[in-house]
Order: C-alpha cells, then structure tokens, then sequence
C-alpha cells in the first residue's frame, strides 16, 4: 500500500477540532479492505472517519482524521506525535503505520481557593491557599496579602510558585494581628491574597480571620458577679457575726464561787468525772477473694487479636475517593463525549449497577508481595477496567471499559496497597504499578475522567471500598 497524510503536521486549540487527510493506495493486485486504528497517547482523541476502506488494485481513497483534545492538563501543550495503524484484510502482515504531528496550543487557567476560607485565633491564624493549575502550561507567580485598615501582617511560604499542568500548589500563610484584644467581643478582620502573574491581572480571593481577645467576653462579667459576692458576704459576716465564748473558762468561774471562804478541815476534792475511753476502731474488713487473687496472682492474659479478612474477593462494591467524595462509575448515557470512559459521579447506592463493581481474583498470589491479582467488572455491562491496547502505559493514559479477559498478557489486571488510614491505592500490574486516579490534581468534579497516575498521599490516588446499605 502506499499513504499519504495531508497535512502531515497540524494545529489545533484545546477544545477544539481540526482535520487531517489520509490518502491510501492499493498497489497489490486483489482486491483488499484496510482497517484504521489510532495509536499513541492522543489515540482517545483522534475519530477516524469512515473506520474501514475497501479498494480494488491500483485505486486510490481518502480517510478523514479528526482530532478534538479537551480543554484539560492532559492535552499537553507543544508537539505532539500520533500514527494510525492500518491493517489490510487480505494481507495483514503488510500492516503499515503513518505518522504524523499535531501541535496543540497553550492556554491557561488558574484557580486558587482558601482552605478554610475564615480561621480564628487571638495572636494568629494559619490558612492555605491551594492554587491549581488547569491549563496546559507551566504557571509561575507570586503571592502578596492585604487587607482595608492594614491590621494584619502576613508571612506566606513559599512567596512565588511554579505549578506543572494539572497539579496544584498548597501555600501555606500565617495572619498576625498587629494589635492585640486584650478584653471584649471578637473582631471581624477580612482580607485578601493576590496570585499575581507577569502579564495578567492577579486573581484575588477573600478570607476572613476572627480575632478573639485576650480574656473571654464571659470572663468579665464572672469576675464583676464574683467581686460583688464577695463584698455582700463580708458585710453580713461584720453583721451578724457570732460570739464565740469559752466553755472552760465559765466552768472555772463557776468552781471558784461555790469554795468555802474559810475551810475548817480538809475536804475530799471533788472526783473528777469519769472519762469514758475512746472506742476502739473498727477491724479493717479483710480482702475479697478476687482482691486477693489480683494482689497476689497476675492478671489475666488479654485474648489474641483475630486477623483482619483480606477484601477479596468483593461483589457488588462501589469504590469511593475519599478526596473528591465521589465513586468510580460509567458515564451518563447522554455523555457521548466519554462513551467507553470511566469517570467519577456522586455517589449514588442505586441497585442499578453502574456504579457497583466486582473485584475478582485471577491470581491469588502472583503480585507484589504475595498480593492478589484482580479485574475490575461493572455490574451493570459486565465489562472490565481496562487501559488503551495491550501492556504497559504511560501515566495520565485513559481508564477505559472492555470485555474480560483476566490474564497478565493483557493490562486489566490490579492489585491492593492498603495506605496508614485505610484507604487504598489500585494499582496497575502491567504499568509499573501506578495508580488509578482522578483526571486533575483534587478538584475532579461530576463525570471527570478516570486516568492512571503516579501514586501518591497528596492527590486523589486512594481509594475506598465500600459495601452499599442494599446490599
């Protein structure tokens, strides 16, 4: 065969559309059908239009390439190569692969967000400041604080930033009050952080900080209720305060007056009264049997921890990503845009199926570490998580759905590292173990596309598998 891509190199925005001609002749001597598939990492991309062409020898036909990469980090920014694989029915080991460049423009797009928006505190307050890149460019800036009336200083490290397409990064900013409240109500103190980049105006976002004072407001009215007690208690003890009399001396006087003036004889003293003796305390009570045998015995062994079961296998699962709060699904049926994707929707436990899943064991030991291998079934269509062809692939490769197959020749594959707060990364066995991921870098929303990823703690990599109520 002989081909022709006319242009063989191509522009196009994010978001938008463009086409490119494929010619192709039959230079063989029967008649031949050739099938067109895109390769590389913008095959999601490209539409081939019509998908097959059957020529006689020696006539020529023309195919139409369409390329539509969204307005996302993913469509790279620069030169990008693509090829389509063309495979004749007659003789498929003549298959030929043109190939081709399309550049995509640069855009940007930035996004930044508080995190809280208002914090409280009587000497400061520490808030972050996520900025996200959603373009498809390297994104340098700076950050600066202010606020009406200039009460607040401001420390933000790191003072500039320079974010990669899709990722984000967190500042962290502490407020300081340059007065302190020592007594009274709160104060409101609003304020706002600028991202400034060369050339375009900065984007702003407003916070508040509540600035408490020193002492609570209810501390000072205890204190004036307390201090008034206080004195009303020491006017009516100088008021009725009570005598206090001697016992003993009025007993002395009373002997003294009833002795004779003159004694004749001796007399007898009076005897003294008899003093009764103290009774005696009480026995201690002795120890309980069971005090006793806790005192001398030791204490009894704690019973053994049972072993925590392994989640697989698992039927009839969603799997939530506790940093977007949504769960893996199939995309609406009038999303024609991400037919044969899967994305992220609310979590909905709907017995319907489309976003419960099955995780079925194919090699119980053969992973990393001994752990299982699994594929990934929908419940609904009966189709597996899969990526693009065969084998390994890049990261921010499409999650896609095809029919089982379940074996290491093929890339639907995936195994369980369970992370310090319970959660889990899935992981590829045929990818070199990167994780299934939310397109974006934490700020994926409703129908956002699943992707494969570099694992990591800080994004939007974890997973968690969850039985729904029905069930």
């Amino acid at each position: 065969m002989w081909t022709s891509l006319e242009p063989s190199s191509a522009t196009v925005e994010p978001g938008g559309r463009t086409t490119v001609r494929l010619r192709l002749r039959n230079t063989g001597d029967v008649v031949d059908e050739y099938r067109f598939e895109p390769v590389g990492d913008l095959s999601p991309w490209i539409t081939v239009e019509p998908v097959s062409l059957r020529l006689y020898p020696g006539t020529t036909g023309t195919v139409e390439l369409t390329f539509a990469p969204p307005r996302t980090p993913d469509a790279t920014a620069g030169p990008n190569p693509y090829a389509i694989r063309i495979i004749p029915t007659e003789h498929p080991e003549s298959t030929a692969v043109p190939e081709g460049n399309l550049t995509i423009a640069p855009f940007t797009e930035v996004r930044a967000e508080l995190v809280p928006p208002t914090v409280k505190g009587r000497f400061r307050g520490r808030p972050k400041l996520a900025v996200d890149n959603l373009g498809n460019t390297k994104v340098t800036g700076s950050l600066s604080g202010s606020d009406h009336g200039d009460h607040l200083s401001y420390e933000i490290q790191p003072g500039s930033f320079q974010i990669e397409p899709g990722r984000a990064a967190f500042v962290q900013t502490t407020l300081k009050p340059r007065r302190i409240i020592w007594f009274g109500s709160r104060q409101e103190r609003t304020y706002t952080l600028a991202v400034k980049r060369s050339g375009v105006t900065p984007l702003t976002v407003d916070g508040t900080y509540v600035q408490r004072s020193f002492l609570p407001g209810w501390l000072t009215p205890l204190f004036g209720i307390l201090l008034a007690l206080t004195i009303a208690f020491v006017m009516l003890w100088f008021a009725y305060r009570p005598t206090v009399t001697s016992s003993a001396r009025e007993l002395q006087e009373a002997a003294v007056s009833t002795l004779a003036p003159s004694p004749s004889a001796p007399q007898a003293p009076p005897s003294a009264p008899a003093v009764s003796a103290p009774a005696a305390a009480p026995a201690e009570p002795a120890a309980s049997p069971s005090a006793q045998n806790g005192a001398g015995g030791g204490a009894a062994s704690p019973p053994a921890r049972k072993k925590t079961p392994s989640v697989l296998p698992a039927s009839d699962v969603m799997l939530r990503n506790p940093t977007t709060k949504m769960c893996a699904a199939l995309p609406a049926a009038a999303d024609t845009d991400s037919a044969g994707r899967v994305v992220q929707a609310t979590c909905d436990e709907n017995p319907s199926g489309v976003q419960r899943w099955n995780l079925e064991v194919k090699y119980a030991k053969l992973g990393p570490g001994g752990s299982a291998l699994f594929q990934i079934r929908n419940v609904h269509d009966q189709l597996c998580v899969d990526l693009p062809d065969y084998g390994a692939k890049p990261i921010r490769s499409p999650i896609l759905e095809y029919a089982c197959a379940g074996t290491t020749a093929d890339n639907q594959l995936w195994w369980l590292d369970k992370q310090d707060d319970g959660t889990y990364w899935i992981r590829n066995y045929a990818s070199n173990n990167a994780c299934l991921d939310v397109a974006g870098y934490s700020t994926g929303g409703n129908g956002e596309h699943l992707t494969l990823f570099t694992c990591s703690n800080t994004d939007d990599q974890e997973w968690q598998i969850i039985r729904p109520a029905d069930s």
